[in-house]
This record gives C-alpha cells, sequence and structure tokens, in this order.
C-alpha cells in the first residue's frame, strides 16, 4: 500500500488532506506534537469526518496511525518509507519540520534510493511549498542538494476548506472533525517529480500563482473580514455575521473590488469569478458549521502582513486605479479587533496604544508615510 506522511493532525490535517489521501489508497501516518491526539491515533487506527451540509454525510477514515514529531528516529524511517509528504502545520513550523525531512533525505542519500518523492507544503501562503524546500536545502553540501532536487519534487500548492474547531463535549472523541462540504485542492502540475501521483479531488494546474491570490484575496479576505466586522457587532459565529446585511455588503464589496483587479491581472472570466464570489457567501452562511469569529479573525498581525489577505489585496486594487473602500473597512476592523483571548490580538492593540497607529502601519503593515493606501487606513481608522 502506498505511504503518505502527513505532518500535522489538526483539524485541517484530518478533515482535509489526511482523509483525501486515506480516499487515494495512501496508508497515512500523522505526525504531531500533540501526544494526546497521536496515543488516540494508535489505539484507534481511524477516526470520522463529519461533512457538514443538508445530510450531515459520516465518512469513517482507517488505517491510519501516529507519531510523536518529537520521536525522531521513528520519524525519520516512516519519512524514509513515504511515497509521498504533506504538511498541514502552519507556515512558521515549515523550517521546524524542513530539519527532519532534511535527515530523512540524509539516510535515503547514505542509502543510495533511487525512489521518487513529493512534498507539499498545504499552507494558506505564497510558494508555500517554496518555503519548505528553502528550508530543507539551507545549508546542504553540494552533493546533497543535487541528491535532493533529483529526487524530490516540490510542487506548490492552494487548498481551500473551512474546517472549524470542533466543541469539546463530555465523552466526544477527540479525532473526530467537521468540516464543510466545499474544497479545492490544486498543485502546480510541473512542481512533480516522477510519476505524478493520483490523488481524488487534487487539481493539477499550470498557473498556480493566479489561483493561489483567487483563493487568499477572494475566501480568505472575505473570511477574515466576516469576523473582525461581526466581532465589532458582538456576533458569535461566521454565519450570524455575513447574515447582517450591512456586513455582508461590506464584505461582497471588498471582494468584488479586488475581483475586478483579478480579472484584469490575470484574466479570469468575469461572470465565472462573480459565481465564485456568491459560492463563498454561501459557504459562510453554513450555520452547521458554528465558526466561531472570534477563531476566523485569531492573528491579526499576521492577517495585516504586507503580503497577507488585507493589505495585498487593497494594494492590487489600487493598482489598477480604483479605491477599495470596502476593504478598508475591513482592514480597520482588523486593526480594532480586540479579543483577549488571542495573545496576538493582545499585541496588536498594545502596540497601537503604546506606539500609535502610524507606527502599525508601518511596522505590521509595511506601508510607508504619504502612502495612498497608508494615509487613506489612516483616515478611516480615526473616524472612530
Amino acid at each position: 500500500m502506498k505511504k503518505a506522511i502527513h505532518f500535522g493532525a489538526g483539524n485541517i490535517g484530518r478533515g482535509f488532506i489526511g482523509l483525501l489521501l486515506s480516499q487515494s489508497g495512501y496508508e497515512v501516518a500523522f505526525a504531531d506534537i500533540n501526544s494526546e491526539i497521536i496515543t488516540r491515533m494508535n489505539e484507534k487506527k481511524s477516526y470520522t469526518v463529519l461533512i457538514a451540509g443538508k445530510d450531515n454525510e459520516e465518512i469513517r477514515v482507517a488505517g491510519i496511525s501516529g507519531i510523536l514529531s518529537s520521536s525522531e528516529e521513528e520519524l525519520i524511517a516512516a519519512l524514509i518509507q513515504a511515497d509521498i509528504i504533506t504538511t498541514a502545520v502552519g507556515v512558521n513550523i515549515l523550517p521546524v519540520i524542513a530539519m527532519s525531512i532534511k535527515k530523512a533525505i540524509e539516510k535515503m542519500y547514505q542509502m543510495k534510493s533511487e525512489k521518487k518523492v513529493n512534498i507539499m507544503a498545504c499552507e494558506n501562503a505564497v510558494n508555500n511549498t517554496g518555503i519548505l524546500k528553502e528550508a530543507i536545502l539551507k545549508d546542504m553540501p553540494e552533493a546533497l542538494r543535487e541528491y535532493t532536487v533529483k529526487h524530490f519534487g516540490f510542487p506548490n500548492t492552494t487548498v481551500d476548506r473551512i474546517v472549524p474547531e470542533t466543541i469539546k463535549k463530555e465523552g466526544r472523541d477527540i479525532l473526530a472533525v467537521v468540516v464543510e462540504p466545499f474544497y479545492e485542492w490544486n498543485a502546480e502540475r510541473n512542481g512533480f517529480i516522477g510519476e505524478i501521483p493520483d490523488i481524488k479531488g487534487m487539481n493539477l494546474v499550470d498557473d498556480l500563482p493566479a489561483y493561489i491570490e483567487r483563493k487568499l484575496f477572494t475566501l480568505n479576505t472575505g473570511h477574515a473580514m466576516t469576523a473582525y466586522l461581526g466581532y465589532r457587532k458582538g456576533y458569535t459565529y461566521v454565519h450570524e455575521a455575513v447574515g447582517d446585511d450591512e456586513i455582508r455588503q461590506v464584505v461582497k464589496g471588498a471582494m468584488t473590488e479586488v475581483g475586478n483587479a483579478l480579472v484584469r491581472k490575470h484574466g479570469f472570466d468575469s461572470a465565472e469569478h462573480t459565481k465564485y464570489i456568491e459560492k463563498i457567501l454561501k459557504r459562510f452562511d453554513n450555520e452547521v458549521l458554528m465558526d466561531p469569529v472570534a477563531r476566523v479573525g485569531r492573528d491579526p498581525i499576521r492577517k495585516l502582513g504586507p503580503a497577507d489577505r488585507l493589505i495585498a489585496p487593497a494594494l492590487l486594487v489600487l493598482e489598477y486605479g480604483e479605491i477599495p473602500v470596502n476593504l478598508i473597512l475591513g482592514i480597520t476592523a482588523a486593526l480594532k479587533f480586540e479579543n483577549k483571548m488571542d495573545e496576538k490580538s493582545v499585541r496588536l492593540s498594545e502596540m497601537i496604544s503604546e506606539e500609535g497607529i502610524s507606527q502599525v502601519l508601518k511596522k505590521v503593515c509595511g506601508l510607508n508615510e504619504g502612502e495612498k493606501l497608508y494615509t487613506l487606513i489612516l483616515g478611516e481608522f480615526n473616524k472612530g
């Protein structure tokens, strides 16, 4: 049986990537630091995924196992046996897991293994697998670097599925996960090496950057804005927030603003992109997911970064000669997001209080004083 190692046994790992790999005939081993999850996986060898929609379909994922990331010897042995390696750990963790992958590659080099392995980082970031590849190749001896490039493929990806945190209940299986019916997994065709793996639901594309921007600047932008605007109005869940006519109008307006720019930049069909926006709004409406706005909005410092889902699309809209009126409302709501349960939100509030909004726009958002977007955000923020 084909073997897959997936780093990250969280909800995305279990409810999306691991599920599709298992349905594609892979024996999936999850690597994670959570000992409770790993122990339970090795006891049960299976878990359930609830597709939260009209029919609430339940899928059993069997034949799985878990490996503690700290168990280096066991992890490297499993990596050597893997036919495919995937991740869903957060882009900041990629340099950490790169060390384990690098050690496995060194072993395979010593063994003179000729196996071809593809590695895919399924993270919400531009050049996601490229980031992991760079960390793996860093400081490698030339011979080992040549071996790695010859035997390992590193296709970048985009992944899209809303997987909310499962509410912890007494007696509930900690492995069970709830996901929305919709999903999308795109991978760049020319990034693979050897035979391209046949994975259910994975689409091969030739122009991945266009799909990355489409997803990040539409789904992620709209999702974050719904959360920040909803939190300010006191809503608990995404479906409640997007059900508010005022919020829905702003969110749809922001996705339309950047959508017009994406159509011009990448040549997307305008009518099809409008349908894509409407589909996303319907996904936000899914009340069965019970997706908290506090979860979606967490870590506003990262989400307000210059290349992320709020600032980057606003800059793109400006680049094509339009004013991102609705996007600026979302950015302002993100800057004013104060969730005491989220340390990054607390830190952002402290930065604004101690250093002022101008410094935050420079340090967090990467904007320069006098820059048009800087001026527009500053003006909206100071309205109170």
